[in-house]
């Protein structure tokens, strides 16, 4: 199953994550099939970035995203 989920990135306690389109079997941080965002929580307000065109494309295929990614997919408009 294909997953729409969020990529770890950045240092120590100083998070920042990529969205990223992948295999459901694949690493936290490992393998992806596409990255259509980004999310930096520590910025006030935190700041969302997301190809809403690639989301709806990966969403009309089958991409499940994950509780924490379909909040953001809310935010930025992508889905309702």
């Amino acid at each position: 199953m294909v997953k729409i989920r969020l990529k770890r990135m950045g240092a120590h306690k100083k998070p920042f994550y990529r969205v990223v389109v992948a295999d459901s079997r694949t690493p936290r941080d490992g393998r992806f099939i596409e990255e259509i965002g980004t999310y930096d929580p520590l910025k006030n307000p935190a700041e969302i970035i997301i190809d809403n065109d690639a989301a709806q494309k990966w969403l009309s295929q089958g991409a499940q995203p994950t509780d924490t990614v379909r909040a953001l997919l809310k935010k930025s408009g992508a889905i309702k």
